[in-house]
């Protein structure tokens, strides 16, 4: 009967260790997935549809810009600032070029403040979806196409946001970058 209970509560603790596990290593990807769908933590949200409606309001959106000192680039928004109407869709471009003599592939990661107007702007496309992969001196225009949602207007900790900042930093994907010179390299072989 003792060993019975031992292996019951052997079991148990083993099967409870699994699921931390587990939870642990799909947090990552859900708190992702969770910030995207809420605007939380200044995620914007990534939408499929333009808005239906066109507000009176106002809000200016100003641009920001970084970079991975490890990565090569020159990155900078093409305008400054842009003001638009809420829900209308407006396309902005960024420039970044490739400073070095060999490709690297970098990744965007961005956020929108304040807070309280993330779950507003709402993205529908963005070179930040994806890796970019530039040539050696190569030098890119890439778009960004957004609206902020007018829906707004009816939320009282948002509706005063006059302003907001949408912020990109690049950082160099090593293993991606690695991969492509070892692709490129057995392809010259």
């Amino acid at each position: 009967m003792r060993r019975t209970r031992n292996g019951t509560t052997a079991a148990l603790c083993g099967a409870f260790i699994l699921l931390m596990l587990a939870l642990t290593a799909a947090s990552v990807p859900l708190y992702r997935i969770f910030c995207a769908a809420t605007g939380f933590d200044g995620t914007p949200r990534i939408v499929t549809e333009r808005s239906a409606t066109v507000a009176d309001r106002e809000v200016t959106v100003f641009f920001n810009t970084d970079h991975d000192p490890r990565l090569p680039w020159s990155f900078r928004p093409m305008q400054r600032s842009v003001t638009v109407k809420l829900g209308e869709e407006r396309l902005v471009t960024f420039e970044a070029i490739n400073e070095s003599k060999a490709p690297v592939v970098g990744h965007a990661a961005y956020n929108v403040a304040p807070d309280k107007s993330a779950s507003y702007f709402s993205k529908l496309e963005c070179f930040c979806f994806q890796d970019q992969t530039l040539e050696a001196g190569e030098r890119v225009e890439m778009p960004v196409s957004f609206f902020v949602d007018p829906a707004m207007l009816d939320d009282p900790n948002a509706r005063e946001v006059k302003q907001i900042t949408l912020s990109y930093t690049f950082f160099r994907d090593e293993a991606a970058t690695a991969e492509l010179a070892r692709k490129r390299a057995g392809a010259a072989g």
